[in-house]
């Protein structure tokens, strides 16, 4: 850990004592990880500690943790903050998972950083997190006649309905998918008998 990444490690402990459920070092940044009730409130002590100085949220996404590893056993849904200080020249990385995975909620963080704003939605469109507290919560990438959430891991591939102009209606019109999913990764077959550097095979 370089003597900027323990300061700053330091600093965190000391001003968030008894917020930081997780504090590791991955890729050369720290991570944060705290509990959705204190979501909200950390990131503001981030932001207006002197010490801490995050006054730049530079990035936020949404995860979907069901298939992640051998037997993930934790929460569904995180989102995962970017923050930047320009005056001590640092990033940190926060992450908080929803508590319900049925219904993601969690906290806008808009009123602190208005960059949150396109960030949330796309969070919200490609993943269904609701972000409580967000003035104009709707979708940013999809259709608004769009079904469902395209990065959640039980998303079809084809999707759920397919839209084509109708000359005959003279609009668009949505309809079930007419695609039939088939595989199309390449398929290698060997044989069951392999050949040997002497030419000879055997079973």
């Amino acid at each position: 850990m370089s003597a900027q990444s323990e300061t700053l490690r330091q600093r965190l402990e000391t001003r968030l004592a008894g917020r930081v459920g997780r504090l590791v070092l991955a890729f050369g940044e720290l991570g944060l990880e705290v509990a959705a009730a204190d979501y909200e409130p950390t990131l503001r002590v981030l932001r207006d500690a002197p010490e801490l100085a995050f006054d730049q949220l530079i990035d936020l996404c949404g995860v979907d943790y069901s298939a992640y590893g051998d037997g993930w056993q934790g929460r569904r849904f995180a989102v995962v903050a970017h923050l930047l200080s320009l005056t001590h020249n640092w990033r940190l990385r926060v992450r908080v998972f929803a508590p319900d995975d049925d219904f993601p909620r969690l906290p806008s963080v808009t009123p602190l950083w208005a960059s949150a704003n396109w960030c949330e939605r796309e969070a919200f469109d490609l993943f269904g997190i609701v972000f409580e507290g967000h003035e104009d919560l709707r979708r940013i990438l999809t259709d608004y006649g769009f079904v469902g959430h395209p990065l959640r891991k039980d998303f079809p591939l084809a999707g759920h309905v397919e839209m084509r102009y109708d000359p005959e209606e003279g609009r668009v019109v949505y309809q079930p998918v007419s695609i039939t999913p088939r595989e199309t990764a390449p398929r290698v077959r060997r044989n069951a008998r392999q050949e040997t550097g002497s030419g000879e095979t055997h079973d």
